[in-house]
């Protein structure tokens, strides 16, 4: 009998667990007497993926551009020098929570002592260019209404929204469906329809409207499930996904 091969990403959905959650980088690094050069590499990675929303907060805060970056800079590079992490306790919060917290400790510690920042974060923020920063400042712009925690939060569920669209156009890609993924796009927002009419993204696409429905249907569904399996990554427990999106929802479109 032929073997059915299940695809990954189905068979960590089913178990429920992932091999190796933001918070489960955070704590084995912080178990480690020293910090091994595998344990640094995924600290810079996590570095990488969430400096804007922390940046945003930042700059909401009064910091100029350039302050705010490299107080960022300087935060990450600190948080890997001193370990701070080590302390982080996984049931006391979520994974945004305990970001913004040491941050907050870290900006009060450089501003009452008068620190000096580390110019080494630029090597952990290699990826923290004009073009990541602008695109950073127009949001920014756009928020006049609301407060700096606000501002953090929105950027938050903006970026793992991104996260989910970037993983779900690399499975797309890998099974050459990368263009009808670019006409499908639109359809695929959790909050709200496209405005163009199946009828006549079908006829862009080259496809039946029925079939174009079924595609929506299924790229929507697996847009939800990475979704759900990227704020798994950052909250403690599986109970709390459910709770975690429907906040993230409200911040989106909140005015």
């Amino acid at each position: 009998m032929k073997e059915t091969r299940v695809p990954q990403w189905e068979a960590e959905s089913r178990d429920g667990s992932f091999a190796s959650t933001r918070w489960t980088i955070v704590l084995e690094a912080g178990d480690s007497a020293t910090i091994s050069a595998h344990a640094f590499s995924a600290l810079s990675e996590l570095c990488q993926i969430y400096w804007r929303p922390l940046y945003s907060f930042l700059r909401r805060q009064g910091y100029g551009a350039e302050d705010a970056r490299d107080l960022t800079q300087g935060f990450f590079a600190d948080l890997i020098e001193t370990r701070a992490y080590a302390h982080a306790d996984r049931e006391k919060g979520r994974f945004r929570s305990f970001l913004l917290g040491t941050l907050k400790h870290f900006v009060a510690d450089v501003r009452d002592r008068g620190r000096a920042l580390k110019r080494g974060g630029g090597m952990i923020l290699q990826n923290l260019d004009d073009k990541a920063t602008a695109e950073a400042e127009v949001q920014i712009a756009r928020a006049t209404k609301l407060q700096a925690e606000e501002v953090y939060d929105r950027e938050w569920a903006a970026l793992l929204l991104r996260q989910a669209l970037d993983r779900l156009a690399q499975e797309c890609a890998l099974a050459g469906k990368a263009e009808i993924l670019s006409h499908l796009m639109p359809y695929l927002s959790a909050t709200e329809e496209s405005t163009i009419p199946y009828e006549e993204m079908a006829q862009r696409a080259h496809r039946p409207v029925t079939t174009l429905r079924s595609d929506v249907a299924r790229l929507r569904k697996r847009y939800r499930a990475i979704l759900r399996e990227i704020v798994r990554d950052t909250v403690f427990e599986a109970a709390e996904v459910d709770e975690e999106l429907r906040y993230l929802c409200r911040v989106l479109t909140a005015a």
